[in-house]
């Protein structure tokens, strides 16, 4: 931080005037460099590591010590080479060449502050030196980790110098207000990892463990991982974090957690070097079994898929860039020479290890390099041209640069615009053009590309090589329901070459239709019990959202047994079929049929004095109304329509008041009989009249409270489907309760008046009282129907038109029972009775 801050403040020193800057340490040239009239500024990690000497304090520092040479890199510092001198031997910018200073930030953000201090003084750095007022470079193209790249923009950032990436993928980069002149030529992890969670969710792998850089890279690339995971229902088990520079017994605990976790599945958010440290360890600890997943940084380096690794990592799936192919790189790359720059320690480097050899050998046992050397019969990461995605981006990165060049020196005089050399890239955000390969290249408003990926998958080809086959593609730029879409390709799987199915990754196996899932308490909520839904819900689907709630079935609906699929609710109303129809239609049968009988025995022996005495038109009216009776009770059985409805209460409320208005005018007719002064005398002339129209009247009047019940609020046929859950009852509503509570009130009324004449009459003289039965039939009709009132409110579905229909019957057979049965037994068994002498004998005797 000291570093940092004491050469920030020389710069900003040096914007008017020259400062002095002590170094500590001392710094380095460019690996490579040439001059131009415009100077592009390039940093890479041409070595993956570094060795620092510690400080006593008591001496000069040393130098850092870059080791372990990366091809990958050099192949990227090579393609700008190759694509500067491609835009000078062009016509793109005429009559301006372009230079170039390359540093080697060894994968340090240390070694990135000091490279990035060189290309800003623009003078060779030393202890002495001082640091000028403006940059040598006029653009940089770096760095290839986010971490470091981020270092070189807290630099360059005050002074707006453009930076364009190849490989720095952190989202944080994004940000305009701190980064306002970085741009990149590779998509933002952003999308990565929402693609990542589609991908995860997609092969229904809700239970993964995580593994990530700890660094920029890893550390937002995986937030954002499992932001989206948490949103598409994905749970993470374990979530690790390692650095190249951990001690191995820290990269040994990490891979421990992975090894005991639960998960089937590993994301790995890894740069790439932190993907060697922990592949290595991995395979000391025989780590197998899983399905690896992932990201751009390693799925395809080419130099991890080998025999050895794919015991550990067989059949990984990931998204990686577009791959591209850049005409001429092949030929470019197999020319480098140490001739090219015989000052140059890299290529020299370059060519020793790539060959086994040494310019200078220290012992006999060394090989002797001799500059003949072929790299056309070398087949390595540097030379191999099959894949290039991160190449492509190096190469996008010198085209967008050149282009903002070309768009700086189109401005004119007229427009009263200044373009200097150092405003650039000030304007490429809008910077759009299509390169030599034909792709389209342009930069959003956060100066980032569209993101578009390719998902790959490591197979082994006939000869047993891995290759990375493409099996779907990722486009942010598409709707979200498009935007991941899979080829149809097989998929090799981890351990699984003959690619037999994908492995499971679930916490908790998805619960069978008819369970809903029960969050365990203090698990995740991918954990989770499943437990049988209640009555009237379901689930239908085996591991969808549905899975999660129980669904309440539709109102006309029931949930089956197994409470996987809603049925129709059992339709219950008082049926034709059913005992119970079946015993009430006998039962009103038999009434008719009796009813029958007692008419067919009365009318033939229409002339005895017991028919006579009986009021014979009275009587076989009472007959047909009790006929009516019974059959009226067949319209409550039966499925409830309109017209079933309107008719089974009027009907029942008509016939019944004709029924009691003919029992109450034979009531009045046996007490003016029984009244009469003079023992067998007939009934009055009017007597008969007075009847019917008695009988009329008091029909007429119901008729006209059932015109107006239909009138104003008839009843029609209902669901209920309040009274049981899982039952659908079908009935009458009354339509207006008044209307029917009138109606049953009033043959109530008139069969109170029946009761009380018949009642007071009851004590008149004669072998043969029929006040007595009428009075008795009476009682026993009151009682049915006052005990028919709360049976009738309290009995459920179907038992209630059971109810009324049972006191219909009961009622019509009192009537039947009482008033005829005793005179047809007198007819049929009693012949002798039925005489004149014998009805008045009491009579008379009491008359003499």
């Amino acid at each position: 931080m000291f570093l940092y801050a004491f050469l920030l403040l020389c710069l900003f020193k040096a914007k008017g005037e020259k400062a002095k800057c002590q170094m500590i340490g001392s710094p380095e040239d460019p690996v490579l460099s040439k001059d131009g009239d415009v100077i592009i500024g390039g940093a890479f990690s041409i070595h993956s590591n570094i060795t620092l000497e510690t400080m006593l304090f008591t001496e000069k520092p040393q130098g850092l010590t870059c080791t372990s040479f990366d091809f990958r890199e050099f192949r990227f510092v090579q393609t700008m080479i190759f694509g500067i001198e491609e835009i000078n031997n062009s016509s793109l910018l005429p009559n301006i060449s372009i230079g170039y200073k390359i540093f080697d930030s060894c994968s340090s953000t240390l070694a990135s502050m000091r490279s990035v201090m060189a290309l800003i003084n623009g003078q060779e750095l030393t202890a002495q030196e001082t640091c000028s007022g403006h940059s040598a470079v006029q653009a940089i193209i770096g760095e290839s980790e986010s971490s470091s790249t981020i270092v070189m923009l807290r630099a360059t950032g005050p002074f707006r110098i453009p930076v364009i990436s190849h490989f720095a993928t952190c989202a944080c980069l994004s940000n305009r207000k701190e980064y306002p002149s970085f741009f990149r030529t590779i998509p933002s992890d952003y999308f990565q990892s929402r693609a990542l969670a589609q991908l995860v969710k997609y092969f229904g792998w809700t239970w993964v463990g995580a593994v990530r850089s700890d660094n920029d890279y890893g550390n937002n690339g995986m937030a954002t991982f499992m932001e989206e995971a948490r949103k598409e229902g994905v749970c993470v088990e374990y979530s690790e974090a390692i650095l190249r520079t951990n001690s191995k017994e820290s990269i040994a605990k990490v891979v421990e957690v992975i090894r005991q976790g639960t998960a089937k599945v590993l994301v790995a958010f890894l740069a790439l070097s932190e993907m060697d440290v922990l592949l290595e360890e991995a395979l000391a600890q025989n780590m197998t079994g899983l399905q690896w997943i992932g990201s751009e940084s390693w799925i395809t380096a080419r130099y991890l898929a080998t025999e050895k690794t794919s015991k550990v990592i067989s059949g990984a799936i990931g998204f990686t860039i577009n791959k591209s192919k850049i005409p001429g790189l092949k030929d470019f790359l197999v020319k480098v020479h140490p001739s090219q720059s015989p000052s140059s320690a890299l290529l020299r480097e370059f060519w020793e290890t790539t060959f086994g050899c040494q310019f200078t050998p220290k012992d006999a046992n060394e090989k002797l390099c001799t500059g003949f050397e072929n790299l056309k019969e070398i087949n390595n990461t540097f030379t191999d041209v099959s894949e290039l995605r991160i190449s492509n981006n190096v190469y996008k990165a010198v085209y967008a640069i050149a282009h903002a060049l070309q768009n700086t020196l189109a401005c004119t005089a007229d427009e009263n615009i200044t373009c200097t050399k150092k405003d650039a890239l000030l304007s490429s955000q809008s910077v759009n053009f299509t390169m030599p390969t034909g792709e389209s290249v342009y930069f959003d408003s956060n100066g980032d590309p569209t993101a578009r990926y390719e998902l790959v998958n490591w197979q082994k080809n006939p000869a047993g090589d891995i290759v990375f086959i493409t099996v779907g593609h990722y486009d942010a730029s598409l709707p979200s329901d498009e935007q991941f879409v899979m080829k149809p390709v097989s998929i090799v799987w981890a351990g699984n070459s003959d690619m037999v199915g994908r492995p499971r990754s679930v916490c908790s196996e998805s619960c069978q239709p008819g369970f809903r899932q029960a969050q365990i308490k203090g698990r995740p909520p991918c954990c989770f019990a499943c437990v049988q839904c209640p009555v009237g819900e379901i689930t239908n689907e085996t591991g969808n959202a549905y899975s999660v709630e129980c669904i309440r079935c539709p109102l006309e609906y029931w949930s089956n047994d197994n409470h996987s699929l809603c049925v129709p609710k059992k339709v219950e109303f008082l049926s034709f079929d059913e005992n119970m129809g079946i015993l009430l239609t006998v039962f009103a049968l038999t009434g008719v049929s009796f009813t029958v009988a007692v008419g067919l025995v009365f009318f033939y022996f229409i002339d005895t004095p017991l028919v006579k005495a009986s009021n014979t038109e009275l009587s076989f009216l009472l007959l047909f109304s009790l006929t009516l009776c019974f059959l009226c009770s067949l319209t409550f059985i039966g499925q409830p329509s309109k017209w079933s409805c309107m008719l089974r209460h009027t009907a029942f409320g008509i016939i019944f008041a004709l029924c009691m208005s003919c029992v109450l005018a034979r009531t009045i007719a046996v007490v003016m009989a029984f009244r009469a002064t003079v023992p067998g005398n007939s009934l009055p002339q009017c007597s008969m009249s007075v009847q019917r129209m008695s009988v009329f009247c008091c029909t007429l009047f119901q008729v006209i409270i059932c015109t107006l019940w239909l009138a104003l609020a008839p009843p029609v046929p209902q669901k209920n489907m309040a009274h049981y859950t899982d039952k659908v009852i079908l009935e009458c509503d009354l339509g207006s309760v008044v209307g029917f509570w009138a109606v049953l009130g009033y043959v109530g009324l008139l069969a109170a008046l029946c009761f009380v004449l018949a009642f007071l009459a009851r004590k008149l003289p004669d072998n043969f009282n029929e006040a007595k039965f009428i009075t008795f039939s009476m009682l026993i009709f009151c009682a049915v129907w006052i005990t028919f009132i709360p049976a009738y409110v309290s009995s459920p579905g179907k038992f209630t038109v059971a109810v009324e229909i049972f006191a219909i019957l009961a009622s019509s057979f009192s009537l039947l029972l009482c008033i005829f049965i005793p005179k047809c037994y007198i007819i049929m068994l009693k012949p002798e009775q039925n005489t004149r002498k014998k009805l008045m004998g009491k009579t008379h005797a009491k008359s003499q």
